[in-house]
């Protein structure tokens, strides 16, 4: 059984879920820094697009009935591996104690200033 998770407060598209619960886990699909509201990036800068895509990981979370302090695991792709300390800096004020396993990759791909996507798994 799985059960798609989908929340007007994140960004969404027509070729995949925000989310799916599934076996009392909540996979999160990769979440840019678009603003759910105007469509657009939060901005130009690794911190404010980073800040985005959790804001959106969290809105889709608490849509699912779980939370932050629940993700296990994390995996974030960045455009641009120089902006890992600025990433690491924003990452830092959300997950300050007990963070949760993460892993890392580059962005393949040159999408129109898209620096950074996080995608989560989360216990119910």
């Amino acid at each position: 059984m799985r059960d798609v998770v989908s929340t007007k407060d994140a960004p969404a598209s027509p070729f995949y879920s925000q989310a799916v619960r599934a076996a009392g886990l909540i996979f999160v699909s990769g979440q840019s820094g678009h603003d759910p509201t105007t469509g657009q990036l939060a901005g130009p800068t690794i911190v404010e697009q980073t800040r985005q895509s959790l804001k959106n990981v969290k809105a889709i979370l608490e849509a699912a009935g779980s939370s932050m302090q629940k993700i296990v695991s994390a995996t974030f792709i960045l455009s641009n591996p120089e902006d890992f300390a600025g990433m690491n800096e924003e990452w830092a004020k959300w997950f300050v104690d007990d963070p949760p396993a993460r892993q890392g990759a580059k962005l393949p791909l040159d999408v129109n200033g898209l620096l950074v996507s996080i995608a989560v798994v989360a216990v119910e």
